[in-house]
């Protein structure tokens, strides 16, 4: 079933989600060679409880960290470890917080000091799809189209699209109706109404759809060890347009970079 919110209870998710949006900006500033994931992790976690909330993913299924923090050919799930960065890593930052009662999910690739330019084009394209599918969250259209038009973009450009890993509904719980995959038809799946709450998050390969689950549990890499892209995004709709709960500002300002990406998708209620 899938639980439509009430404006009241999106201001609230929006500040759920905004603690991750935030919490990324943090840890923004300390992404680069010579550090560990590790670090990052506690850093994350003492951030998000120091300002109300509580590190959504620590426990949840049984998780042992605060963040899942995967870089390279790991896709999603990765468990912070001692392993310092090094020059040319892309490394996938996904963050969960719990407060006022709702959930906030989102996550960005971070590219690591100076990176190949394929890769660069990987998280590039993989940003843009994301942005893809949010175009499609609209009143009336159905799960489907978000999901054709984040995998015909980035089909166009030969990458692969995973497709035993999904984004989901939103809400009191992490993972709630619908499931949003990253592939599938144009008007199929459910039908989009105000007040759905959705985490979009493409995960795109450079290389082969597949993927391997680790003996861990949790670590899930491509199967051909090329590098992997995740980019996250909590969206509400309202008026019957997408909104966006999270938003990437904290990390442009502490990157210094200059985006009007979530213009069209910025509203104040």
């Amino acid at each position: 079933m899938i639980h439509l919110k009430t404006l009241p209870e999106l201001k609230l998710m929006r500040e759920s989600a905004q603690l991750v949006s935030r919490t990324l900006g943090l840890l923004a500033k300390e992404i680069k060679p010579g550090v560990t994931t590790n670090h990052l992790d506690r850093l994350g976690g003492e951030f998000i409880r120091d300002n109300g909330g509580e590190p959504a993913f620590l426990g949840m299924y049984g998780f042992p960290k605060n963040l899942c923090i995967s870089p390279n050919a790991e896709v999603v799930h990765g468990i912070p470890n001692d392993t310092p960065l090094v020059e040319g890593d892309v490394l996938s930052v996904d963050c969960g917080v719990y407060m006022n009662g709702f959930y906030g999910d989102h996550a960005y690739s971070f590219e690591v000091g100076e990176v190949a330019p394929e890769t660069k084009k990987l998280l590039k394209i993989t940003k843009e799809s994301l942005y893809k599918g949010i175009e499609q969250c609209v009143r009336g259209k159905r799960i489907g189209d978000i999901s054709y038009a984040i995998q015909e973009y980035c089909e166009k450009h030969g990458y692969g699209v995973v497709r035993e890993l999904v984004g989901h509904g939103l809400g009191r719980k992490m993972h709630e109706d619908p499931q949003v995959p990253n592939y599938g038809r144009k008007g199929s799946g459910k039908v989009i109404k105000d007040g759905i709450v959705l985490a979009i998050e493409p995960m795109i390969n450079m290389g082969t759809e597949k993927v391997k689950f680790h003996s861990d549990g949790w670590t899930v890499t491509t199967l051909d060890m090329k590098p992997s892209a995740h980019f996250e995004h909590d969206v509400c709709v309202i008026g019957g347009k997408p909104v966006l709960l999270s938003t990437y500002k904290f990390i442009y300002e502490s990157l210094g970079i200059v985006s009007d990406e979530e213009d069209p998708f910025t509203m104040d209620f």
